[in-house]
């Protein structure tokens, strides 16, 4: 009964999402008031009823009704409650559903924070996504459906992948699918902007802010993907170079050409078109990302399904979305060009500059992602792994990292370059001094490594020097532009120091073995079973110490799951503040207790998300300077409108 409550909700929200879609900007093109306004209370309704279908697939795997056949697929009698509720999420359908709610709730929250805008200009935008949410919700009644029954139905079911069972894919997903969804809504004001034929200062500000919110989610979730991937997966890395992670971060790279580029369209007639664009860009590309990690058309561990019929439906939504707006685009840009100016010596010029390097960035690495398949298609066979991947990045990026003080120092309009640079040159010396000064503090680095520590010095001290130098005269957009590029010098040094300073050793460990590794020494004390939820495991136990003092006991597991028959690899890490030590078990050698084991030294990776939490929160420190100019356009149209009642 549930499933069939659920199942028919499902079909009203596509009802909903398509009438949203025609409505509205039937009334724009007919200028018909009645019909314009009914894009609000229809995006209330759309999240009510998705959010409502939710619930009910999350109630279901509570209750664990196994008549539904997704439920049984991915739970189990002996499954652990909050796996039972992530398990709603676990899977591709679950997940597509989560992904049409998210946006669902997006699209209600443009709806109500929408009061600036004309009722013109909001009926564009709801319809745009409408048709966005029409797609996908499309796609999962007809491709990914899950509410569907069988029957007879099991007494038991499946299991969860043992891979999902853990604190990290709970948070992980929703935060990812908010920051991918929520690029939609930049992509509706972009495609909105086209049809009316213009775009101002005031649409570019409101654009502004919920393109930083929809970065600042895809930013913490690709973080937390990445320090899931570390302490979970047992191989010591953090970033693979894998499909389904360039998935989620070539968006993220097109997003942040887009914020820069948003920062000049904002200020001045200027890259108007490019941010539109950008917006276009940054959008497809999570598309064409939902593309690779369900169609099955490569492998991975973040993968979701294998089904060509879904794998076709998303590329036909990506024709229609990307193929429609560039189409739009390319029909309606000259009505975009720019009026203003642009000196080089100028802000300006740095953004976009830098606007252009991201983007490389983001082709480049699409490309690396693409070409792999493209050769598979015709009978041939490459690989394009992390070498490629890291090379082309660290070359493409370190203009960025030239540039990117500069573009700080420079005034906005017009400057001199000559004494911006020269400025900037007691800065230069202090990195370099740094630079070597760690050079030898830790036993030499290599080429990459010292370009990267020398990149991040050289941006937090020129950050460092223009927060002193204007402080007290800061407004929310100086101090968040400031802390994120501080969250930019702190990756870039952590980075550089965890690629290329760690340490990784694999030992054959009898019990009672010491063995020493990078000043530590590691006592293997054997092996012993235990039972922990659904789950048996045999569980190491190593005594790390330094100097004859002990450190601490780490309890690295070989875990088995036998409703899946799956062996797992848990590690135990031990943070430290520059440094982890990391140990995981391999294999057992022989019946004599004998055990490989991996152990690794990790320096400053930590240092890496706090970076990149930095970067988090200069995105949302921003925002507070965007609503205080948002409520300032407010209130100086509220004044023009009195003023108009009583003329």
């Amino acid at each position: 009964m549930l499933a069939s409550i659920g199942q028919f909700l499902l079909i009203l929200s596509l009802v909903t999402a398509a009438v949203l879609t025609v409505l509205p900007i039937t009334g724009y093109f007919k200028n018909h008031k009645g019909l314009m306004r009914t894009g609000r209370p229809l995006s209330y309704l759309l999240f009510v009823l998705t959010l409502a279908t939710f619930l009910i697939l999350v109630f279901l795997f509570v209750i664990q009704d196994f008549s539904v056949t997704y439920v049984w697929q991915h739970s189990s009698l002996t499954l652990p409650l909050r796996y039972r509720i992530t398990a709603t999420w676990g899977a591709h359908e679950g997940s597509v559903l989560m992904w049409v709610t998210i946006q669902a709730l997006w699209i209600a929250a443009v709806a109500r924070y929408s009061r600036s805008l004309s009722l013109s200009q909001i009926s564009r935008v709801l319809s745009v996504l409408g048709i966005v949410a029409t797609g996908f919700l499309a796609f999962v009644l007809f491709a990914s459906n899950p509410f569907e029954i069988t029957n007879p139905a099991p007494l038991d079911g499946r299991d969860l992948n043992p891979l999902l069972q853990d604190f990290g894919m709970i948070i992980h997903p929703p935060l990812l699918y908010f920051g991918y969804v929520g690029l939609s809504v930049a992509f509706a004001l972009s495609v909105a902007a086209l049809i009316g034929g213009q775009i101002d200062e005031k649409w570019i500000r409101w654009s502004r802010r919920w393109t930083n919110l929809a970065w600042a989610f895809l930013t913490i979730g690709i973080i937390l993907g990445s320090w899931w991937a570390y302490y979970e997966l047992g191989w010591g890395g953090w970033w693979f170079w894998d499909p389904v992670e360039n998935a989620s971060f070539l968006p993220w790279l097109a997003g942040t050409a887009l914020i820069h580029v948003q920062a000049v369209s904002e200020r001045k007639n200027a890259f108007r078109g490019w941010t539109v664009l950008l917006a276009i860009i940054a959008f497809s590309l999570c598309v064409l990302g939902t593309f690779l990690v369900r169609s099955g058309s490569i492998t991975s561990v973040h993968s979701f399904a294998a089904d060509p019929f879904r794998g076709i439906f998303i590329l036909v939504l990506l024709a229609l979305y990307a193929g429609g707006a560039l189409t739009l685009y390319a029909l309606r840009v000259n009505q975009l060009k720019s009026t203003d100016t642009i000196n080089l010596n100028s802000k300006e010029t740095l953004l976009l500059a830098n606007s252009l390097i991201f983007i490389t960035a983001t082709f480049t690495i699409l490309l690396g992602t693409l070409f792999p398949m493209i050769f598979e298609a015709v009978g041939k066979k490459i690989s394009v792994g992390a070498p490629y991947f890291g090379l082309m990045f660290f070359l493409i990026m370190t203009p960025m990292a030239v540039l990117l003080p500069l573009g700080v120092q420079l005034k906005w309009h017009k400057d001199a370059m000559t004494p911006a640079i020269k400025t900037l040159l007691p800065h230069l010396l202090i990195a370099a001094l740094l630079t070597i000064a760690s050079y030898y503090l830790f036993d030499g680095l290599n080429l990459r490594a010292t370009a990267g520590v020398f990149g991040g010095f050289w941006i937090a001290s020129t950050a460092l020097a223009q927060w002193i130098l204007y402080k007290g005269k800061t407004n929310a957009s100086f101090i968040g532009m400031s802390v994120a590029h501080l969250g930019v010098a702190v990756f870039l040094f952590s980075m550089s120091m965890t690629e290329h300073k760690d340490v990784e050793k694999d030992i054959l460990m009898k019990p009672g073995q010491t063995s020493e590794v990078a000043g530590f020494n590691f006592t293997f004390n054997g092996v012993t079973a235990v039972q922990i939820e659904n789950y048996k495991a045999q569980q190491g136990s190593i005594l790390v110490s330094k100097a004859g003092e002990p450190i601490v006991e780490l309890h690295p597991q070989k875990r088995f799951y036998p409703k899946q028959q799956q062996p797992m690899t848990e590690a135990d890490i031990y943070p430290g503040l520059t440094k982890d030590i990391y140990v995981s078990l391999g294999e057992e050698i022989n019946k004599q207790g004998d055990w490989a084991v991996r152990i690794y030294i990790k320096p400053f990776i930590r240092w890496m998300w706090f970076g990149g939490l930095m970067m988090l929160a200069g995105a949302l420190i921003a925002l507070f300077n965007l609503r205080s100019k948002r409520l300032e356009q407010q209130q100086i149209n509220t004044v023009m409108k009195d003023q108009l009642e009583l003329s």
